[in-house]
C-alpha cells in the first residue's frame, strides 16, 4: 500500500471510531464536542453517515483509487473550514476546530503523499 492509501486508510478507521461513536454512545460524543445529549436520531444518523464514509476511504485506499483520494483533499479542507466558520458564529465551541483539524491534517498528509507520487 503506498502513502496516500495509507494515509486514507487511517482516516478511514478514525471515521469507524466517530461513526460508531455517534452510533452507539452519541452523548458522550456531544458531550465531549460540549454540545447538549439528546435523544433525537439524527445523531445517530449521523454515525450511519460517517461508517458509510469509512466504507468509502477504506475501499479507496484498499484499491489504491487515486481519483477518490484527491477529491477527499477538497472535501476534508471543507469540513475544517466549515468547522471554524461554525465556531466563528458562535454556533459551537472551540473544540470543533480540533476536530476539524483532524481532517485538515489528514488532507495534508493525503495531498503531500500524492505530490510526491507516493
Amino acid at each position: 500500500m503506498n502513502k496516500s492509501s495509507t494515509s486514507v486508510l487511517v482516516f478511514g478507521i478514525y471515521l469507524i471510531g466517530m461513526g460508531a461513536g455517534f452510533v452507539f454512545m452519541p452523548n458522550v460524543l456531544l458531550g465531549t464536542l460540549g454540545m447538549p445529549p439528546t435523544n433525537e436520531i439524527w445523531s445517530r444518523v449521523v454515525g450511519v453517515l460517517a461508517l458509510l464514509l469509512a466504507f468509502y476511504y477504506i475501499q479507496a485506499a484498499r484499491t489504491e483509487t487515486k481519483a477518490f483520494m484527491q477529491w477527499t483533499v477538497y472535501g476534508r479542507i471543507f469540513v475544517f473550514v466549515a468547522f471554524v466558520a461554525f465556531v466563528l458564529a458562535g454556533m459551537v465551541g472551540p473544540i470543533m476546530i480540533l476536530l476539524g483539524g483532524v481532517d485538515l491534517l489528514g488532507a495534508l498528509w493525503t495531498v503531500s503523499a500524492l505530490r510526491a507520487g507516493k
